[in-house]
């Protein structure tokens, strides 16, 4: 199951970007709730590694499971 960015919680480090062995996490487009950018993990290429839940230091901005409710994915 992929994990979810949650969207109002992401600060835009970015750690999980360089992180991800499949590129599946891009940069969402403006800035969230909090006035910060903000990134989203695409569900189909997401292969549930967790590398990216390691290495975000923002408690709570990726969760282990699909959420598409809690992160705005562009269309």
């Amino acid at each position: 199951m992929p994990h979810t960015i949650v969207t109002e919680t992401c600060e835009g480090v970015a750690d999980c970007v360089d992180a991800c062995p499949v590129a599946c996490i891009h940069e969402g487009p403006g800035k969230n709730v909090k006035g910060t950018d903000w990134y989203w993990i695409d569900f189909a290429t997401c292969i549930d590694c967790g590398i990216c839940l390691q290495v975000c230091p923002v408690e709570g901005a990726i969760v282990p499971e699909e959420r598409p409710d809690l992160q705005k994915t562009p269309s």
